[in-house]
């Protein structure tokens, strides 16, 4: 297996474009909409396949996230030992930046991914959804579950996707979502609580990954022929101005 370096650039607006990895054969398709009707996707030789790595570096001067009041939740101010600010834009102690979804868009020809069998997890704990970003399959059935003793509204807002709205209250069991549509991202927000919000990437693919607490991302057995592109998307963000970012990152078996 070997191994070729090449140069993601990261521009902060609402998107974040990570680069493309060239190798000869076929066009390369959008990922957009419902999930093709295709044959079902080969076993994947890992001989054969690459790993995606890097990380998304932050330049210029970090913003700071806005303090979020929670005093109309005393149940929930005690479970934080220290101020809570929003997420718009988390950067790092290393200068990284937390949260970019980062995903295939492009690449995997006609090939078709069966949804997971486990269920992605979204929590509701300390008055936040945790995570605060997170990536699942079309058709793969979301948990939300409620670890708080109030009383929440899960309300997602999709452009492509069902418009729903559903209240949890506490020890209510989970509630199941599925998505029928590609779509990155749809925002997630709670009615009661308006300073909390998630962000979901939906993908025909489980080709995607979310940039840590160090600001990395990594994603392997991608199945990768010809021409292909990984991209990234971050939450929106309220404040402008932010300026572009550079991360150099590595592709094993181009």
């Amino acid at each position: 297996m070997n191994t070729r370096k090449f140069l993601l650039v990261v521009t902060i607006s609402l998107l974040f474009i990570l680069g493309a990895c060239k190798k000869e054969a076929e066009e390369a398709r959008t990922e957009e909409g419902t999930a093709p009707e295709a044959a079902p996707a080969a076993a994947i030789d890992p001989a054969t396949a690459a790993t995606v790595t890097g990380k998304v570096v932050f330049q210029g001067t970090a913003p700071k996230g806005k303090p979020i009041r929670m005093d109309a939740e005393p149940s929930c101010v005690k479970q934080h030992a220290a101020p809570v600010r929003s997420q718009e834009v988390v950067v790092n102690d290393n200068g990284t930046l937390r949260y970019v979804f980062v995903y295939v868009k492009q690449g995997l020809g006609d090939r078709t991914y069966p949804a997971p069998k486990e269920p992605a997890i979204l929590d509701q704990k300390g008055c936040l959804y945790i995570p605060h970003v997170a990536g699942l399959q079309v058709g793969q059935e979301l948990h939300v579950l409620n670890s708080d003793p109030t009383t929440h509204n899960v309300h997602e807002v999709p452009k492509n996707n069902p418009d729903r709205n559903q209240s949890q209250s506490p020890g209510a069991g989970p509630l199941m979502i599925r998505f029928p549509k590609a779509e990155v991202m749809v925002p997630v927000k709670c009615n009661q609580h308006p300073w909390m919000r998630t962000y979901l990437g939906v993908l025909t693919h489980p080709f995607f990954s979310v940039t840590n607490q160090n600001g990395a991302f990594t994603k392997g057995s991608l199945p990768l022929r010809g021409r292909s592109t990984t991209e990234g998307d971050a939450p929106p963000r309220q404040t402008p101005g932010v300026p572009p970012a550079t991360s150099p990152a590595r592709r094993k078996g181009c």
